[in-house]
């Protein structure tokens, strides 16, 4: 190999390490740029050589407009009943060759069918957006609240948290379905929105002109400078249930034998909490029951909380716990998951 055949072969593989290192921007050539491209003429008059002649081209390259919005996440955002900042969120991405500014809304759906299946039947409330300011994926205290994005860099993608309040009294697979349209404004400087954007009518013009290039791509309109995506907040809640059954222990007369209900008999009480099947474990299941005033608490049994049922019986397998305070026996039982039953047991005699 000869010293200018490798001296060529490094510059090549120079050249081609420096092309590699140069990063793709899908945007393209940014929006305003000034693209020049110069041609050289040579030619000779009489065998002898002229001075050359060029010509130069300039062209302004124009703005497209490209915008996505897109669901943060693949799944529903589980809540429960009166649940409060509440989070479920969406991407914004500049596809355009342009630094913009995007004005954000947030609206509700009234029916039909919700982002993640099931149907919409009511709105959220307390609704507020916020950046992911530390691009964690995750909302947290140090996002920041906002109303538009501010001065998005070409190719970049910002999340954004929608927070809202859950109202009481929803059920199991009740859904809300919340939609987020950025559209396209002007980069307006640190701190101000932009005016929002408008096309470019008619011919081509030696000035950056604006072309829309946003698609229909997920039920959007193309062309309008502006994207929407939609995500929902589906319900699931605890569906508890109580009975409450008492039976009789003993009487002064009978004792355990065939007692009957006669002053001075023990009766005990069994209160059985159910959870339904596929609902939210329930926690803080507390229990208050005022006794009627022909009985009298049993202090000596005291009060069994966590026990079982086997065929709509309650079991003597609760743990000691509870309180009795002005005639009120009082209790609070562990947390009662799906399709699970747990129960508070006391007694009282008859007065």
């Amino acid at each position: 190999m000869t010293r200018t055949l490798r001296l060529l072969t490094s510059a090549s593989v120079l050249a081609v390490a420096g092309f590699a290192a140069t990063p793709a921007f899908a945007a393209g050539t940014t929006a305003g740029s000034t693209i020049t491209n110069t041609v050289t003429v040579n030619y000779q008059v009489g065998g002898v050589a002229q001075n050359a002649v060029s010509a130069t081209d300039n062209l302004v390259v124009d703005r497209k407009i490209n915008l996505v919005v897109a669901q943060l996440g693949t799944t529903t955002t589980s809540v429960s009943p009166g649940q409060t900042s509440a989070v479920t969120g969406f991407t914004v991405t500049n596809s355009s060759n342009a630094v913009l500014d995007f004005a954000l809304a947030l609206t509700q759906s009234s029916g039909g069918t919700a982002a993640h299946g099931g149907t919409d039947n009511f709105n959220v409330s307390n609704v507020k957006l916020y950046l992911d300011t530390d691009n964690s994926g995750t909302y947290n205290a140090g996002d920041t609240l906002i109303t538009y994005l501010d001065e998005i860099a070409a190719d970049a993608t910002k999340t954004v948290f929608v927070v809202s309040d859950i109202p009481l009294g929803k059920s199991t697979g009740d859904v809300a379905n919340v939609r987020l349209t950025a559209t396209a404004a002007e980069s307006g400087g640190a701190g101000s929105l932009g005016a929002t954007v408008t096309q470019t009518s008619g011919a081509n013009t030696a000035a950056m002109d604006t072309v829309f290039a946003d698609t229909n791509a997920n039920n959007n309109v193309a062309g309008d400078g502006a994207s929407f995506a939609e995500n929902d907040y589906t319900v699931l809640a605890a569906a508890l249930s109580a009975v409450k059954t008492s039976k009789i222990i003993s009487d002064p007369i009978n004792g355990s034998t065939n007692p009957k209900m006669i002053p001075g008999a023990t009766v005990e009480y069994c209160i059985a909490v159910s959870n339904g099947a596929g609902s939210a474990t329930a926690t803080s299941v507390a229990l208050s029951d005022p006794l009627p005033s022909q009985t009298t608490y049993l202090a000596a049994f005291g009060i069994k909380v966590n026990g079982t049922v086997t065929s709509g019986a309650c079991n003597a397998d609760g743990v000691a716990g509870g309180s009795f305070a002005s005639n009120t026996v009082s209790g609070t039982l562990s947390n009662v998951a799906a399709g699970a039953t747990s129960t508070l047991v006391f007694r009282v005699t008859i007065n």
